[in-house]
């Protein structure tokens, strides 16, 4: 467009006045700077020089021809560059939120994933504590997608996944979070963004203990010796440093200082690459402490180039730390004392202390962890083993805390005589007279619901007919497991039996795989003995809101290791013996164990000890018929093939009664709405074709009294007096308009039955393409009742803004579903809304993305569902609705239906725009 790049940075101004520019209008400067923008990612890695001429030239632009939506990408874009330097790091803040402000004014969501992306990524975190990057950077993947910038929408899927992890939060929810967005990147083929987020994630996964070797990045989601190579010979040097730096980090906290000190030197080379990178820092304090863990084995000259270095390092770090001390200055900290104690001086102590408390009041929980670690190794080298072994014990549990198994398992290798107070297993002693409820436990009373017990009967009933059919031990373990972690609302369960005298755990389950075992409960570590050995003792049902805070049992391995959430552990006894014991855990949520859930298990447990029982007597059966078999063999064969028939009928009979269960949940409203469509439709025809020959009989009689009227025009009094008695005129024409109106009425009826049919598609069970339009109108025409307006509530009008859709594979019914729950939801949330408009509206788009996604949004006016709340609306059993109004199934059945069609079902809701769900789902 004729415009250069601008060489010299904008001239010092008032950033305040900037705001007041006026609009810029000129399509050729608009034009301009869209390029410009556009420029931006491939010279980041291609030419990183040119990056701050582009700054300058949007800043410049904006100056002389005035602001727009571009403007927004402009200042934030140059406030990256200003806070390449310490020195320029408060004018670089000021122009990011001055470029957040455009942003606002301008309401451009089109550029929201860029600007997002540029102050999130590269400048917030010099001024503000870097946790406040996490949520923005989420909904800015969000946005980025719902507009079609997907490139932005995955750099800050990337950037998110690193971010995670650098601000301490538990290393489980960085691997969910991470696979999650990496499956993203990988769906849409973004090559540099996916080695970003998987670098990342392998580091996570060797720290959680799931690599073969915990010092190499190779596992589930990276192999560094077959990505390396490639990154060599592409010269791609953001992600060489990412490597390298993760590698680095890796070394470190592992102890391998020479290797960490290796892959520090070779992240350096690529530095210019970070520039404004909360990795940037990161780099920052692993090369400094790795140059002090190493200084001592180097000569003179190498040890006071490594204190340089350090000292050149500190330098940067503390004029980060004036700025942002939430993130830099406990890191400051850290390699001050690492530094003192290099030089002997007894301040260490103090930074030591200073680096803990830091880390902790800030959420950095890896940092804690390290800085304890460290100060233990160095009262351990002044062979003060008491304060070394309290400094190794904190930062065990902060590992621990932090989910890094892998270091906690280093730990314990490295220091055993430090931890002897963790490792060593204690007793744990309840004082007479009180029970596990008494302590910090959440006592289970009988002030459950009875209505929610009732609305709950039938499936209570199935589920324990269930666990009474089964008699071969192997199988009820399963069923029992199954139905008690279904109906528990559990993740995990453990079963232990008491079995020839002694306690064996004999199933491990979660929501998708039973496991059968048999390991004596002493040697098992995956749940807390001292817990089981308690309940064993009490024979008391024990519940649990958060075990990792139970002081009583603060010293049991598996609660360290794994800080447990909700927890239910309760004894399974028949006529006042003990046969079992039931361990349930759910880590998504705290009090995950209500009452009604507890006497629902209670249920289930009572039949299960009998199960059991009879399960036990069945497998002595079966020894002792096995053992006698061999005996008197030719006197049984007979009878063992009885036997195997019988069992043999027996699986078909269960398999039979397994499908028609499920074939009868499936199809119960298919057949009660197929059997209303009927009954109607057989009526409707009658009157349909009746209509047609009622038609033609007024039309004949019709014409019979014009006749009449033309062979006789002078009719005799009583004629005319009756004419006028029933106003034979307008009975003419309103006979006409009444038949017409019954053709319409009935013609109505029909449409309403074919939808009903269209609805529920009883001959579509299989797989097919349709017209998913077809089934959203079919969805609305159900619901048009409630869209009507009353004496109290306005009319939810309904905005259609459908796309061309090509048909879709898919389960018709199912989708269909998902329609009806997710809009019956809609017109809940506007009639439950006392606030609600005089115009409430549900607006449906449709439309395909990229040729590859169909996409399908629902929204409604006059709601909103709370932020806290989002994360959950997907979840089984979670309702906001009144008792009594919903059971918290619909939007967790739409959630699975999409999954199973290899789609996803999001939710976004805000105070001024309402709630919205999208629907994506493959085209083939």
């Amino acid at each position: 467009m004729g415009e250069p790049l601008f060489k010299e940075p904008p001239q010092e101004l008032a950033i305040e006045d900037l705001m007041n520019l006026p609009e810029m209008l000129d399509p050729h400067k608009l034009a301009a700077m869209r390029i410009a923008i556009a420029m931006v990612t491939p010279s980041l890695n291609a030419k990183p020089d040119i990056l701050a001429p582009i700054a300058y030239t949007l800043v410049n632009l904006s100056i002389q021809f005035g602001n727009s939506a571009f403007s927004a990408f402009g200042y934030t874009f140059y406030g990256l560059v200003l806070c390449g330097s310490p020195t320029g790091i408060e004018r670089g803040y000021r122009f990011g939120q001055l470029g957040l402000k455009l942003l606002e004014r301008f309401n451009d969501r089109k550029l929201y994933a860029k600007v997002i992306n540029i102050f999130d990524v590269f400048v917030r975190h010099w001024r503000e504590p870097a946790r406040k990057t996490i949520a923005p950077l989420r909904e800015a993947i969000q946005v980025g997608l719902e507009m079609g910038d997907v490139e932005y929408a995955c750099y800050n899927a990337a950037s998110y996944c690193n971010y995670l992890f650098f601000v301490g939060e538990r290393l489980e929810q960085v691997n969910l979070q991470q696979q999650k967005y990496i499956d993203l990147l990988l769906k849409f083929k973004q090559e540099y963004q996916i080695y970003f987020g998987q670098i990342c994630r392998q580091l996570v996964l060797n720290l959680m203990g799931a690599a073969e070797d915990s010092l190499i990045l190779v596992g589930e989601s990276f192999d560094e010796r077959k990505i390396l190579p490639i990154l060599i010979e592409t010269q791609n040097g953001t992600l060489l440093f990412l490597l390298h730096l993760a590698k680095t980090i890796l070394l470190f906290i592992f102890e391998d200082y020479q290797q960490a000190l290796i892959h520090a030197k070779e992240a350096e080379k690529y530095r210019g690459n970070m520039v404004g990178f909360l990795q940037f820092a990161e780099h920052n304090f692993y090369y400094s402490l790795t140059l002090l863990a190493t200084c001592s084995n180097g000569n003179e000259a190498e040890q006071q180039w490594a204190l340089e270095k350090v000292a050149e390092n500190q330098k940067l770090m503390s004029q980060w730390a004036f700025h942002a001390p939430a993130n830099h200055q406990h890191k400051y900290d850290l390699v001050e004392a690492e530094r003192a104690k290099i030089l002997g001086h007894l301040d260490a102590m103090t930074y030591y202390e200073k680096a803990i408390q830091g880390a902790k009041e800030n959420g950095y929980i890896q940092e804690e962890a390290l800085s304890n670690e460290l100060a233990a190794k160095f009262y351990l080298a002044w062979s003060k083993e008491k304060m070394a072994a309290d400094y190794i014990q904190e930062a065990y549990y902060c590992y621990a805390h932090w989910g890094a198994k892998a270091k906690v398992a280093h730990l314990e290798q490295q220091y055993p005589q430090l931890l002897t107070a963790i490792l060593q297993p204690t007793n744990l002693a309840i004082a007479s007279g009180l029970t596990i409820a008494s302590t910090l436990m959440r006592s289970v009373t009988k002030s459950s619901s009875k209505q929610n017990l009732y609305l709950d009967l039938q499936a209570v009933m199935k589920a324990a007919q269930a666990i009474s059919q089964e008699i071969e031990l192997e199988k009820l373990l399963a069923t029992l497991m199954e139905i008690t972690i279904a109906n528990a609302g559990a993740q995990i369960g453990h079963l232990v039996l008491r079995q020839e005298e002694q306690w064996l755990v004999v199933a491990q389950a979660d929501q998708q795989l039973v496991k059968t075992l048999e390991i004596p409960l002493e040697q098992y570590s995956e749940i807390p003995q001292s817990l089981i050995y308690a309940v064993a003792r009490t024979q008391e049902t024990a519940v649990f809101e958060d075990l990792s805070t139970a002081m009583q049992f603060a010293s049991d391995r598996y609660i360290i290791t794994h800080q447990p959430k909700s927890v239910l552990c309760t004894p399974i006894s028949r006529q006042g013996k003990l046969s079992g014991i039931l361990y349930l855990e759910n880590n998504l949520t705290l009090g995950a164990f209500t009452n009604d859930r507890i006497e629902i298990l209670q249920l289930l447990t009572s039949q299960a000890a009998i199960s059991v029982e009879n399960a036990r007597l069945y497998q002595q059966t079966e020894n002792y018929s096995c053992t006698l078999e061999a005996e008197v063999k030719h006197k049984t064969q007979a009878l063992n093939q009885k036997a195997q028939d019988l069992e043999q009928t027996l699986k078909k009979l269960q398999q039979t009664q397994g499908q028609l269960i499920h074939s009868e949940k499936m199809s119960s409203l298919g057949q009660l709405v197929a059997g209303i469509a009927h009954e109607i439709n057989n009526p409707v025809n009658f009157i349909k074709g009746n209509l047609t020959h009622t038609e033609n009989y007024v039309a004949d009689m019709m014409s019979l009294l014009m006749l009449y009227e033309q062979e006789y025009p002078q009719p005799s009094r009583a004629i005319q007096d009756k004419r006028e008695e029933i106003d034979l005129d307008f009975l003419f024409e309103d006979a006409n308009q009444t038949l017409e109106s019954m053709k319409v009425g009935s013609h109505r009826i029909s449409q309403i039955v074919q939808s009903l049919r269209n609805f529920v598609r009883l001959d579509e069970a299989e797989i097919k393409a349709v017209d998913l339009h077809s089934g959203i109108e079919s969805t609305l025409l159900i619901l048009q009742h409630r869209l009507q307006a009353s004496e109290n509530q306005p009319e939810v009008r309904v905005i259609k803004e459908y796309g061309d859709l090509p048909l879709v594979t898919c389960y018709p019914s199912q989708l269909n579903q998902v329609f009806l729950n997710i809009i019956n939801n809609a017109i809940d949330a506007i009639r439950d809304n006392a606030q609600s408009s005089k115009h409430p509206e549900i607006r449906i788009c449709t439309g395909v993305i990229d040729r590859e996604w169909l996409r399908i949004v629902i929204a409604n006016t006059d709601s909103t569902i709370p932020v806290s709340l989002q994360e959950r609306i997907f979840e089984p059993f979670f309702t906001t609705k009144p008792v009594g109004r919903g059971q918290g199934l619909g939007l967790f059945v739409s959630y699975s239906i999409i999954q199973q069609h290899r789609g996803t079902l999001t939710v976004r809701s805000q105070p001024t725009e309402g709630t919205e769900f999208e629907i994506l789902l493959p085209i083939y």
